[in-house]
Formats: C-alpha cells, structure tokens, sequence
C-alpha cells in the first residue's frame, strides 16, 4: 500500500528576505539618505579639498553604528526589525562606502595620490577606531541586559 503523497510545505523565506523586514530596511534608508545630504550640507569642502563631508558622516556611522548594536544585542530584549530599520537602512544609507571611493579616485586622478590614499586609510582606521570606541560607550552604561 502506497502512502498518500504529503502536501508540500512552502519553504520560509530567509529572515533577511522577508518583507516586513525589507520595508523596514526601505523606511531606514528612506530615512537615512536625506540625513547624509544635510550633514553634507553643513560641511563645507572645497574644490579639489579633503571630502569632509563624507568623512565625518562615515565617522559618526561607524560609532553610531557600535554603540547602537551593541545596546540593541547586549541590553535590550531581541526585536525583529529594529536591527534592520537602523543598523542597516537608516546607517547604511547615512554612511556611503561608494563616495568615499568615489572621491578617493578623483582625489588620484587629479594628482592628490597622498591625500587620496591618507583619505583612506584614515577613514578605515578612524571608523574602526569609533566603532569600537562606541561598543566601549555603551558597555560602560548602567544597567544589564534587558534592564
């Protein structure tokens, strides 16, 4: 006696493919790229200058970005969307990896080979520097976990 076949089961998205949490990532980087525009419009850079502008707003992502997950993992009850909301739109669309190359490669291409190159490595150095100064932060505030 053959077994009836059993109904297939729809296969679960991935967390991070799941639209609810898709539109949280949309709702942050909508959120997001407008306050990387105002920071931009507050900095001034000259032409042919060091791009300020994107490397103070990567800066203050990078230590945003640790403290604010090391708050969220380590201190408050596990969530679904905050993660994605901030962490990954609001930050990501806030901080910008492109323009920093981007401007690194103007900076070569115009004979600013030291001034890009420094651009660099200080915006990588400085932002793992901030990171971890903003995980250090947020370990040191009052409280435990979920408290």
């Amino acid at each position: 006696m053959l077994d009836a076949p059993r109904p297939r089961r729809r296969a679960r998205l991935p967390q991070h493919l799941q639209p609810d949490v898709l539109a949280a990532i949309a709702v942050g980087g909508a959120l997001g790229t407008p306050a990387r525009y105002e920071v931009a419009q507050l900095v001034h850079v000259g032409a042919h200058g060091f791009p300020w502008a994107t490397f103070v707003t990567n800066l203050v992502g990078a230590f945003v970005l640790g403290f604010f997950l090391t708050v969220v993992i380590e201190r408050l009850a596990p969530t679904r969307l905050l993660r994605p909301f901030f962490a990954v739109g609001f930050l990501g669309s806030f901080t910008t990896f492109s323009t920093l190359a981007v401007e690194t490669v103007i900076l070569v291409k115009d004979g600013h080979v030291v001034l890009g190159i420094g651009y660099t490595l200080a915006s990588v150095t400085a932002g793992l520097a901030l990171a971890y100064v903003g995980i250090v932060l947020a370990r040191l505030l009052p409280g435990g976990e979920y408290g």
